[in-house]
């Protein structure tokens, strides 16, 4: 594979490590306002055990998106070096 086909992969699993880091900060956020703020409301409560698989869900696929990553970057490093 060429070293810019890899590259335009790279960074595109760098968009996707940021957008999951983005979804994972806010759903942390969310969930703490739920704590807060409405601690009373059952609708509020089930929606918090929503984000709170949403969050697991997102921090092990950014992980995978993760490792992808630093698998692709090795195959660049190797590349440009020979």
């Amino acid at each position: 594979m060429s070293p810019d086909t890899l590259k335009t992969f790279l960074e595109a699993r760098n968009n996707e490590v940021a957008e999951y880091q983005l979804n994972i900060d806010n759903f942390k956020r969310a969930i703490e306002k739920i704590d807060t703020q409405y601690a009373e409301n059952q609708d509020m409560l089930d929606f918090k055990e929503q984000l709170i698989k949403l969050l697991a869900d997102n921090q092990r696929e950014q992980l995978k998106s993760i490792i992808m990553r630093d698998v692709i970057a090795d195959q660049l490093a190797e590349l440009e070096e020979s």
